[in-house]
């Protein structure tokens, strides 16, 4: 079965990419007008990012996340084919800001946040990278597709953990130079154990890990983003923010990380994770106000 949806997924990506997008826009209509998925929760987000934003400029933004979105996909499947050249055409960046730092010796963590499109990014970091690229990734209950979708992300060089056994794996490639990228947006199992700082305006937990990690490891911090130049094609800009992670109080590298995402999002709104509930808990002063940076 995996050679038969393997292969399938591959004729797939040879498919033109006008065609590929025409099927995408089809998808993106049916998604936001007739299943209306999560529009309430996209609706919601953007409301509370954007409050100086009219209605329409709103809906216009939650309109053209629908079709990057659904894009996010639909590009990924030309992912099992494309080349390292084109690859090359299609996501440009700063690299030397990474590659710069590999002959100081030091290891890297990258901090991102929910950017469209990840999986352009982790390819399109791996065929540029002199270090090795370790990708943290949530496995995909369906095991068939969760091997075909490692073999793809894993192409151009890219190592994978999977989220839940990062404990375990990572100790592995600890004592070696590595470029590992993380996800730092993310919502907290538990607002406790989280910072608290200002995102959009509203106060937000954020997750402590990445911070945690790097001041272990001491590794160099590089924030990045990534953000659709037309589509099909990609830039990722990246901003060193310290070789010392030490040297920074706490809370610091969480705090700078939210801003850099922040003004991400303010230059490219549509290009951000809206569906997802980015403000599921509510700050308790007398409970947080001690985690707030």
């Amino acid at each position: 079965m995996y050679s038969i949806v393997y292969g399938f997924l591959y004729l797939v990506s040879l498919l033109p990419w006008r065609l590929l997008y025409i099927i995408s826009d089809g998808v993106s209509f049916i998604l936001y007008h007739i299943v209306r998925y999560r529009r309430d929760v996209v609706s919601e987000n953007l409301a509370i990012a954007f409050p100086e934003k009219s209605m329409e400029e709103r809906t216009a933004i939650m309109k053209e996340f629908y079709k990057g979105f659904i894009d996010n996909f639909i590009e990924t499947i030309k992912l099992f084919s494309i080349s390292s050249e084109e690859m090359n055409k299609r996501f440009a960046g700063n690299f030397e800001v990474v590659n710069n730092l590999y002959a100081t010796g030091k290891k890297v963590q990258l901090h991102s946040g929910h950017f469209f499109n990840w999986e352009f990014a982790n390819l399109g970091y791996s065929n540029n990278f002199k270090y090795p690229l370790l990708t943290v990734y949530m496995p995909i209950s369906n095991k068939i597709m969760d091997r075909i979708f490692i073999h793809m992300r894993k192409r151009f060089g890219a190592q994978l953990i999977a989220a839940t056994e990062f404990s375990t794996k990572f100790a592995g490639y600890s004592k070696q130079q590595y470029c590992l990228a993380l996800v730092g947006d993310q919502n907290p199992g538990n607002p406790s154990q989280a910072y608290w700082t200002n995102f959009f305006g509203k106060m937000t937990p954020i997750v402590k890990g990445p911070e945690r990690g790097a001041k272990v490891a001491n590794t160099a911090i590089v924030m990045c983003n990534f953000y659709k130049v037309k589509r099909g094609y990609y830039k990722t800009d990246m901003v060193l923010l310290t070789t010392e992670p030490r040297d920074l109080p706490a809370g610091e590298i969480t705090k700078k990380m939210v801003a850099f995402v922040e003004d991400t999002i303010r230059k490219h709104p549509a290009n951000y994770l809206w569906s997802h509930r980015r403000w599921k808990w509510e700050f308790e002063p007398e409970k947080y106000q001690k985690l707030v940076i």
